[in-house]
């Protein structure tokens, strides 16, 4: 199979070893590392489709509150994992903190279940993002199926993702630029206009964060932040990363939450406060566009739906770069076949890696359409429904690797470092997970597809713990170097 670019795929193997990633390194500050991590989180689809939906489920108005609570907790987080990463030189992030806190066999479980809800949740954008690709195309009367936007658009990821890094933040810079002024137009509009009723602060009030279902607000909050952890998977290619790994975080998740809140705040005052969640629950998929419209202008409306595919195009780029990542730091673990390892001289960056994974997200993209699945109401509810789950589960066991190896592996860092903030957000983060499986069902759809999809992520890491077992008995010299510090 040739490259994307009609390039070789590789021009030299590489055997798992650190010289990978040494040729992989790009000196990537700050800025292009909150852009990926950023565009991960899609903040215009979010605000359009997700901010809807909290409103509705959680049947109240308090939807900046639940995005303020999940970026408290989220930066404690922050505070135990950007603090660990300076012990754990390479780029396996939720694995190799696992790994290094709760052992080798969790750890191998981790990184079979980290590596298997990325690539559900990708597959998950592909197909809302070749239905909204279509969506658009039909506005042109030019009708294509969803799957066929969904595949051309899994080579365009592809191309870019085998390439230099450098080039993909280029493309995310620009497209985050784009979609995050839409987003501002509107705030600015509805803000100055007074919204519907004359500004409220009742969204952030104790009492409104009390109606309703708060927890399934919380719950589809945290979803909405999946991906800022990213920060540590790009390690290789980062400059100075014990400083950059941390402010990119920080960055990230304070950027992140702060945007959500306050579009939240704004588009209930856009709603009015005694008619938000009447009217998000009526028509949730179009409350922004019509706000677009009566704010702004109808030409608003038509930008937003262009920039809707961006926004989609630039969340399925970063993750796509993040499971690469992720696979070549397990390929040179040797948990993954070594030819994942290689690097290309010419782009410095994981390409086969890459190239394995557009392949693989091509051939899942059309076994979802030859098995007729529904692109939303299926593929993407039960696939982002299980990466919700074993995120959030692998954030809480990160949180308790972080306090375990402190205590007992790397003592140094305050107290506040290495237990307070980290148990603190184990705690949220528990509770949280607790939530989320409560209500799986309503998360995916039915209690049927629930089980299924719990007993799959459940399958996912016991085969983890089964692989580094079956790798303990006949290869324990490989199973012994899982605990070797080399950046990887």
């Amino acid at each position: 199979m040739t490259s994307p670019s009609g390039a070789p795929p590789v021009a030299r193997a590489a055997q798992p070893s650190p010289d990978g990633a040494a040729r992989m390194q790009r000196g990537l500050g700050v800025v292009p590392m909150v852009l990926m991590v950023v565009a991960a989180a899609a903040p215009l689809a979010v605000v359009t489709a997700s901010v809807p939906v909290i409103i509705s489920a959680s049947g109240s108005t308090a939807a900046p509150q639940f995005f303020m609570v999940a970026t408290v907790v989220l930066c404690l987080f922050s505070v135990g994992f950007t603090s660990m990463s300076k012990h754990v030189p390479n780029a396996g992030a939720f694995y190799s903190y696992i790994q290094r806190g709760l052992g080798r066999h969790v750890g191998v479980g981790a990184a079979a279940l980290a590596l298997g809800s990325y690539a559900v949740m990708l597959i998950a954008l592909y197909a809302y993002l070749g239905v909204a690709t279509s969506t658009l195309l039909d506005r042109v009367h030019v009708g294509v199926p969803w799957w066929c936007s969904a595949l051309a658009w899994v080579l365009a990821v592809g191309l870019l993702g085998y390439r230099d890094i450098e080039l993909s933040s280029k493309v995310l810079a620009v497209l985050l630029v784009a979609e995050t002024l839409a987003v501002v137009v509107l705030d600015v509009a509805i803000v100055g206009h007074g919204g519907a009723d004359g500004l409220s602060a009742t969204p952030l009030s104790p009492s409104s964060f009390a109606t309703g279902a708060p927890s399934l607000g919380l719950m589809f909050a945290f979803f909405c932040f999946i991906g800022f952890e990213a920060t540590a998977v790009f390690r290789n290619e980062a400059k100075d990363p014990d400083r950059t790994i941390p402010r990119a975080t920080y960055v990230a998740v304070v950027f992140i939450g702060v945007f959500y809140a306050f579009a939240a705040w704004v588009v209930v005052q856009g709603l009015g406060v005694g008619q938000a969640v009447d009217q998000a629950s009526q028509d949730p998929e179009d409350v922004v566009q019509n706000l677009a419209a009566t704010y702004v202008s109808p030409i608003l409306t038509d930008v937003i739906q262009v920039l809707l595919v961006t926004s989609f195009f630039a969340c399925v780029l970063s993750f796509h770069n993040v499971i690469t990542r992720y696979q070549f730091t397990l390929a040179t673990k040797g948990l993954l076949p070594a030819a994942i390892a290689e690097v290309s001289d010419r782009h410095r960056t994981p390409s086969r890696s890459s190239l394995t994974f557009t392949t693989i997200s091509f051939a899942a993209v059309a076994t979802v359409a030859l098995l007729g699945w529904d692109p939303i109401g299926q593929t993407y509810v039960w696939f982002s429904g299980a990466s919700t789950l074993g995120l959030i589960a692998l954030m809480a066991m990160t949180s308790l690797a972080v306090i375990v190896f402190f205590r007992t592996k790397a003592p140094g860092p305050s107290v506040w470092h290495a237990v307070i903030a980290p148990g603190l957000a184990c705690a949220g983060l528990t509770v949280i997970l607790v939530v989320i499986i409560a209500n799986f069902s309503l998360l995916v759809g039915s209690t049927g597809t629930a089980v299924v999809l719990g007993c799959g992520i459940a399958a996912t890491f016991v085969s983890g713990l089964v692989v580094a077992e079956r790798t303990r008995r006949t290869r324990p010299d490989r199973y012994a170097a899982l605990d070797q510090d080399g950046a990887a």
